[in-house]
């Protein structure tokens, strides 16, 4: 993976599966460990600068030295030739968020060092997120902002005289008060701290408030001529509430804000046309309709009609991103196994699709002169990097090396691949499969069932490493793209609706068919787990058949009745059911608490103690009526943790938790954790007596 190597695009994938085969390795290659998995780098947020020469981006690095673990962002710089690189931000805090002025000679970026006095009268400072400045030729950054609480995001305007910020609306005296009393009872939808933008001067060097009211802003941009911004508006900040979204344009002089466009529906990612007088933005019909997919609608920027492009194309459409001269407008989207490029003609609505190479390709960011592109991408068998090519996709240059101790000490791949299938209904299929490390062909081998979460998701080929983990252990990874997903059009992610647990079982029972016929998978060492939708699956799958040796439903909606009124996204629920109250009947049907009788296989569950999406007592009703059962049931819930696993030490323990309980019902060995812990361990201190 050299940092300056530039190759065609279609033989990205070839060149980094050559270098990770086991067979073309040195000796004693080792394959990826839970500890292993905390120690991936993360390359982020590449920006360009003005005059298109120089990246910046963040790097976030986790201390295996530090008992917690901790994970710090800092901001890199690298040449578009790939020279030059180096760390520019240092420290305990994490900087993230740069941003170029648009003389190219200084960025601006968020930290968590920033110190501000909450009151006039107060000596001490407190610890805020805050906007610094620093020169891209070196030297310390400098804090710019003094605002009292936490600044959530930023953007310097066009003329480089100001930066607009959301931040959320401060307590007032009273109400920290009552907080630090404890006198502080919640009245539900009642009071919400909004975040509006305010707008601070370089030369000045004061904050001045431009928003008011109650709503909530995000996602807002500059005109080009900076004298007008554009965002994003809600009615408050709760979750199910982001499906009620609006665009306002409000002028930086006159204070007046304009809503741009009337929609039932919600309205997202306003840009302006180079030239200032067209706003593109996605925009989706009302919530109660079968469209999930945004369209591209393009709108006068002082008011009138919109005008709606790739009515036709039948992939998501977001964040739209304008070309030099005002005439085409790219996008990324999901595409079946992979994310690929399009641009659509402004005039004629003409779409194209450009292929950057298959995996996750996200953060796209054209030049100003329209010549280039940078972006993140992450292929199936290689983390994230960031990578550059021309306007094409023709030529491509990966300008980072976030993880060279993976080639380093070998760590051993196993291989990922798109398969296809046919249902039950003669419908074609898709799904991603992790072959173990070290694959033999013509060996049977346990295989793992992975629904994924949404439902409305997908699986592409891309780097896991949990997957990875998996493989290292000698395990199939199986993960089906049933109906419902994204990525294969909007009848397809409609076909679910109503129908959980029916089709997308049949899809996922197909899947693990096809690959026991075709040798991979040993009928007897069926394994199955999921998060989210994919615990919902895991419920269901294990009250349906006693095929699978252990099932675990992570964070998995078990209730659908209760779910509906404990969600933080109740209306997500009713957009494939209706509530509960009109449609009683299907909600019992389809919930897995109904058949919880038939639960064969042991089963492990795995829940965040405070997450909001799916609650805890999900879990707890599913645990509780397989105890007084008497089946074989595990359940585990991890403090503080809401709907994903964040903290380090949660991470290796259900990552861990997962291969024992695997390992047992498959009678595997798996690789120990522990003495391969103590390996390294013990090579550290190898190291330092060399010293």
């Amino acid at each position: 993976m050299n940092p300056k190597l530039i190759i065609k695009s279609s033989f990205i994938v070839i060149i980094v599966l050559i270098l990770l085969s086991p067979s073309l390795v040195a000796k004693d290659p080792h394959v990826l460990s839970a500890l292993d998995t905390l120690r991936i780098n993360q390359a982020s947020s590449p920006h360009l600068s003005p005059d298109g020469q120089w990246v910046v981006y963040t790097m976030s690095m986790r201390d295996m030295e530090d008992k917690d673990y901790k994970s710090t962002t800092h901001i890199w710089k690298v040449k578009v030739d790939g020279e030059e690189q180096r760390q520019m931000t240092q420290g305990e805090e994490s900087c993230t968020s740069p941003a170029w002025f648009p003389c190219g000679k200084a960025i601006a970026f968020l930290s968590s060092r920033g110190q501000v006095r909450i009151e006039e009268k107060d000596e001490e400072k407190e610890s805020r997120t805050q906007i610094f400045l620093m020169y891209i030729d070196g030297g310390e950054a400098w804090q710019l902002t003094e605002h009292k609480d936490n600044i959530q995001s930023f953007r310097i305007s066009p003329d480089g005289k100001k930066i607009a910020y959301t931040a959320r609306d401060a307590l007032t005296e009273d109400e920290e008060e009552k907080q630090d009393k404890k006198d502080d009872a919640v009245v539900v939808d009642e009071k919400f701290r909004m975040s509006h933008l305010w707008i601070f001067g370089m030369e000045s060097k004061k904050a001045v408030r431009l928003t008011n009211g109650k709503f909530t802003v995000s996602d807002f941009r500059w005109s080009p001529d900076s004298k007008r911004i554009a965002y994003v508006s809600r009615p408050n900040t709760k979750v199910d509430e982001s499906w009620n979204s609006d665009i306002w344009v409000v002028g930086i002089e006159d204070n007046v804000p304009r809503k741009l466009f009337e929609n039932p529906g919600p309205d997202s990612s306003p840009r302006w046309s180079p030239d200032g007088k067209t706003i593109a933005f996605a925009s989706h019909q009302h919530t109660s309709t079968t469209t999930w997919y945004g369209k591209l609608h393009l709108i006068p920027a002082d008011g009138g009609g919109a005008r709606v492009l790739l009515e036709d194309f039948d992939l998501d459409f977001s964040n739209p991103i304008w070309s030099h001269d005002g005439k085409t407008i790219f996008w990324s989207a999901g595409d079946r196994t992979t994310t690929n490029l399009f641009s659509v003609d402004v005039q004629s609505g003409k779409v194209k699709r450009l292929t950057p190479p298959r995996g996750r390709n996200s953060s796209w960011e054209l030049a100003k002169d329209g010549t280039q592109w940078v972006w993140v991408h992450t292929p199936a068998a290689w983390p994230a990097e960031v990578y550059t090519s021309d306007l094409n996709l023709e030529k491509l240059a990966i300008l980072t090396d976030a993880n060279p101790w993976m080639r380093e000490e070998q760590v051993m791949m196993g291989k990922v691949e798109t398969i296809r299938w046919q249902n039950s209904e003669g419908q074609e299929i898709e799904g991603v499969l992790t072959y173990p490390a070290g694959y033999e062909l013509g060996k049977k081998y346990p295989l793992i069932l992975n629904p994924h979460g949404g439902p409305s998701g997908v699986r592409i080929e891309t780097f896991s490493s949990s997957n990875q983990f998996f493989a290292g252990n000698g395990f199939f990874v199986f993960q089906p793209n049933f109906r419902g997903s994204v990525n294969y059009g909007q009848e397809f992610v409609n076909a679910n609706r109503g129908n959980w647990g029916i089709v997308d079982y049949d899809d996922c029972m197909t899947g693990v068919d096809f690959c026991i016929e075709k040798g991979w998978a040993d009928t007897d060492r069926l394994i199955c787990y999921g998060w989210s939708y994919g615990g919902y699956m895991s419920f269901w799958i294990v009250t349906q058949t006693d095929r699978f040796k252990a099932v675990s439903p992570g964070a998995g909606l078990s209730n659908l009745y209760s779910m509906y009124s404990t969600t933080d996204i109740p209306h997500y629920l009713a957009w494939f059911f209706g509530t509960p109250w009109d449609y009683e009947e299907l909600y019992e049907k389809l919930s897995a608490i109904r058949h919880v009788k038939n639960v064969k296989s042991p089963v492990l569950i795995l829940h965040g103690a405070e997450d909001a999406r799916v609650p805890l007592t999900q879990s707890v009703e599913f645990y509780q009526a397989l105890r007084d059962l008497g089946k074989d049931v595990t359940f585990v819930k991890y403090p503080r943790e809401g709907h994903g696993i964040r903290e380090p030490r949660h991470q290796l323990d259900r990552l861990r938790r997962y291969l024992y309980f695997f390992a047992k019902h498959v009678d595997l060995t798996p690789i120990s954790e522990i003495e391969w812990e103590k390996e390294q361990a013990k090579k550290k201190e190898d190291k330092k007596d060399k010293k």
